[in-house]
Formats: structure tokens, C-alpha cells, sequence
């Protein structure tokens, strides 16, 4: 099947909104803004072009993973399938670009950020003795993952305090709870054939 993968670059325009559907399978949304850079000649600087808007969707751990790590206005990477859906309204024809997401991060050519495992991804390091080279969810951790994160971990301890036990993690939400901040996901006016956000009608990556 041909399917049209994308990667843009923007700004996060609004606030996550998250929900599950009638499955209980986690998703998340928000609305990405990609303004195009051009250097003008005549004036000799950097301006703004036009603004594309396109809708980012997210489904199960990514979409828990999207509430406690973006905010408004958050420069990110946005990497996953395009679809442009269409509808009718009146004699109208309308369309929406939107990016089923695989991969979403913060871009950091304008800032920092810090990053922390999340409890039960697929291929998380391991840790503890002989943890090197385990096999975590059908992946094999290679050794210098594990030594990265562990050096790091040892360096954010102070002088003379043990290490803590394990690295912080971002729980999951419970079946049908929001998370902190968390919002419930609503249909935009115009979508095709009404659909709300986290119904059965919505598509569901497989």
C-alpha cells in the first residue's frame, strides 16, 4: 500500500487535546503551524512567508506521551503520514491536510530539552547489573545506549548521595482518565460526516 510519509517543521498552535475512543485506545491531537523562512534580498534579513496549518494526530503511547511533554508554542519535528480529508458543506467542498503521526520531538536548533523513559516503551534501556545487551519488547538494547544513560544518571547525582534506583518515568493515565492537562477530544465544525475526535468513526491506525 503507498502512503505519502512526511516531516515538517513548526510550532505547536494549540493546546493537546487528548481522549480515547470507545476501544479504550489512547489518542491526542493538536494543531501544528508551519511558517515558511525567505531571505529577502532587498531588504536584506530574514521574513516570514505564509503559514501552512495542519492537524497532528497520535495514537496510543505517543498520544499519553504528547500531554506531559508539549505546550503552546513548542518548536517541534512532526514526522508520519499525510491524509487530507474532505467533506461537504452545502454546495462547498472543504479539505484538511493531517499528519498521522509516527514521531514527534522538540526541535533543537532553537533550545533544549531534557529527555526521560517512558515506563514500558519498546526498547528502553535496561538497568541494573548485567542489563547491557538484554532484550527489551523483541529489541536488543545495544551497550552503549545503556552506558549514555547511565553516565548521565550518575552525573546528576550529587557528591556522596546514592543513585536512585531507577530513571524518572512518565506514567500512563488510567482506562478513561484524563491526564493532568488533558483535555477531551472534540470534532472541529466541518469535519467529514460530523465525526467527534475519539468516536469509533474516527480512523484507527493499525
Amino acid at each position: 500500500m503507498n502512503e505519502t510519509h512526511v516531516t515538517l517543521i513548526g510550532n505547536v498552535a494549540t493546546e493537546v487535546s487528548y481522549g480515547e475512543t470507545t476501544g479504550g485506545v489512547p489518542m491526542a491531537n493538536f494543531r501544528l503551524g508551519c511558517t515558511e523562512r525567505r531571505y529577502d534580498r532587498q531588504r536584506e534579513c530574514w521574513v516570514d512567508g505564509e503559514t501552512q496549518w495542519v492537524t497532528v494526530t497520535a495514537w496510543r503511547a505517543l498520544a499519553v506521551n504528547l500531554i506531559g511533554s508539549l505546550a503552546k508554542g513548542d518548536p517541534v519535528l512532526v514526522s508520519g503520514r499525510l491524509r487530507v480529508r474532505e467533506w461537504t458543506e452545502g454546495e462547498a467542498k472543504r479539505s484538511r491536510a493531517e499528519i498521522d503521526a509516527r514521531s514527534v520531538g522538540h526541535d533543537l536548533t532553537r533550545g533544549t530539552t531534557a529527555f526521560r523513559w517512558a515506563a514500558g516503551v519498546r526498547g528502553q534501556p535496561p538497568f541494573g547489573p548485567g542489563a547491557a545487551g538484554a532484550e527489551i519488547g523483541g529489541e536488543v538494547v545495544p551497550e552503549w545506549i545503556v552506558s549514555a544513560v547511565e553516565a548521565r544518571r550518575g552525573s546528576a547525582v550529587a557528591p556522596g548521595a546514592a543513585p536512585s534506583a531507577a530513571p524518572a518515568v512518565v506514567a500512563a493515565p488510567a482506562a478513561r482518565a484524563l491526564p493532568p492537562g488533558g483535555r477531551p477530544v472534540a470534532g472541529e465544525p466541518g469535519e467529514a460526516g460530523g465525526k467527534a475526535w475519539g468516536s469509533e468513526a474516527q480512523d484507527e491506525p493499525t
